[in-house]
């Protein structure tokens, strides 16, 4: 009897131990905000052009139409292909709540409308007038790069994707751009 007890108790810790192994193995959101960023600064070298930022945030729109939100994990991380040429895809609402953004986590589930750059330009709600109404464009703004502190000069592509009813905004933008250049796309 003793023995039944036992081993019935040794399957239930073999249990316990095993499952609990998934768990332990994932990322912290912290942790997979810093792994996103530091692949974002090693990937740095190659410039992004328009081309590609349009490119990465179509292929990004279709995942999300294709998956839906749970898509959102394939867009962080430090294997993650829309985290290149230093830049990444962030994900928020028309009501402005950040859904996903990669790298600055605590952002998440915030409000982003009121959110100003270094020059007080309500970027966030500039973006989600771009997107409501031409369904896609290009906002210039100021935020730091991945790995600074300061803000730099921005210019992000934004598009409308419908995902499950819901309208969201994804964008993705660079640095690596003259003003002129950025003051063209802007328009």
């Amino acid at each position: 009897m003793k023995l039944v007890y036992k081993q019935l108790i040794a399957v239930f810790c073999f249990i316990l131990f095993f499952s609990a192994i998934p768990v332990l193995a994932e990322d912290t959101t912290e942790e997979l905000a810093k792994a996103s960023e530091a692949a974002c600064v090693a990937t740095a070298s190659t410039k992004p052009t328009p081309q590609m930022i349009m490119d990465k945030v179509e292929k990004a729109c279709a995942l999300l139409q294709k998956e839906g939100v749970s898509a959102f994990s394939k867009l962080q991380g430090k294997d993650s292909e829309f985290i290149f040429a230093g830049t990444y895809i962030w994900i928020h609402d028309m009501s402005g709540v950040m859904r996903m953004h990669p790298i600055i986590y605590k952002l998440d589930g915030k409000n982003v409308l009121n959110l100003k750059d270094s020059n007080g330009k309500l970027f966030f709600t500039e973006m989600n007038e771009v997107a409501k109404t031409k369904g896609a464009g290009w906002v210039a703004y100021t935020w730091p790069k991945p790995g600074e502190k300061t803000s730099s000069p921005k210019i992000s592509y934004v598009k409308l994707v419908k995902v499950g009813g819901e309208e969201l905004v994804a964008g993705c933008g660079t640095w690596d751009l003259s003003q002129e250049q950025m003051q063209q796309l802007a328009k």
